[in-house]
């Protein structure tokens, strides 16, 4: 993986008077965007607007989205499109393998649209992908980010007889703003999916995302990061909420590092193998070293 080299001191965004961030590599970021754009890849990093793609970028790594960029969702908090999505592509695992390969990723992250049009939530893609990346080079770590097949378990199994290191299943908020912020979504379905993953016989690392700055209290994040562990999730991230336009669900308080300590210490007192937690954290940020920082408790 290419090493960081960082110039100016600042990328500017909407949220730039309080998110500060370092700008790229040009180079380095230039032909990471040829690539993509050559193999004809999305990834979320650009879909949902991470304040993180530069830095990922101008690494030479990025997260793979699957499945196209319409989500059949509409979710308050993200800028991912929703509406009609079209069929999935059939060439898109081996062009995903070859990426990975093409751009000497060691840690591999796949992750979707929510396709509940398809009858396995597309599941099936995402196998392809591991399975393509695993024939290419069996060495790569691979880690997915699923949304929640609609609560279906033989979808989910689906994913983890591929053998991923890691599955991701974000809970991204309390149960309280779910109305709100995920409709469509809900949030005993996501924390069974959680505890299903540790019902599965091979084993794998079972991972959670939680933003904050949505409208949630200090004590409800920590009741969701208990419900969390009682469901055997070995990894989590916690990061702000930023908002992607003025159509989107607004950004209610700006939570201070103090905070963000705060949900690391008590995770780590609750049993997590690793919580990551900080502003500007990403479920998918930095995934690689997140895993070894797991690997090594």
């Amino acid at each position: 993986m290419r090493d960081i080299t960082l110039t100016a001191c600042q990328m500017k965004t909407k949220n730039d008077r309080w998110v500060k961030k370092c700008a790229p590599n040009p180079a380095v970021y230039a032909q990471t965007r040829d690539l993509l754009g050559r193999m004809r890849l999305n990834t979320v990093c650009e879909s949902a607007q991470c304040p993180n793609q530069g830095t990922c970028f101008a690494r030479g790594t990025a997260t793979f989205l699957l499945l196209g960029t319409t989500c059949t969702r509409n979710c308050s908090f993200c800028a991912v499109d929703h509406g009609r999505p079209g069929p999935p592509d059939p060439e898109e695992p081996l062009r995903i393998s070859r990426a990975v390969s093409a751009m000497k990723i060691r840690h591999a992250v796949l992750t979707s649209v929510t396709r509940d049009d398809l009858p396995d939530g597309g599941a099936s893609q995402f196998s392809a992908a591991i399975e393509e990346i695993r024939n290419a080079d069996p060495d790569v770590m691979v880690e997915v980010l699923i949304p929640d097949f609609r609560g279906s378990r033989p979808a989910l199994f689906s994913v983890l007889d591929s053998r991923p290191h890691v599955l991701n299943h974000n809970i991204e908020t309390v149960p309280r703003l779910y109305p709100r912020v995920r409709p469509q979504a809900d949030y005993q379905r996501s924390l069974n999916l959680l505890r299903e993953v540790k019902e599965h016989p091979v084993s794998c690392f079972s991972k959670s995302g939680l933003m904050v700055g949505l409208g949630e209290t200090e004590d409800e994040v920590l009741s969701v990061m208990a419900d969390l562990r009682q469901c055997g999730c070995d990894l989590l991230t916690i990061g702000q909420y930023l908002r992607p336009s003025f159509k989107h669900h607004p950004i209610i308080r700006r939570v201070e590092e103090e905070e963000f300590d705060r949900y690391r210490e008590a995770g780590e007192r609750m049993g997590f193998k690793a919580v990551f937690s900080g502003r500007l954290v990403r479920s998918s940020f930095m995934a690689g070293s997140f895993l070894q920082q797991a690997l090594r408790s």
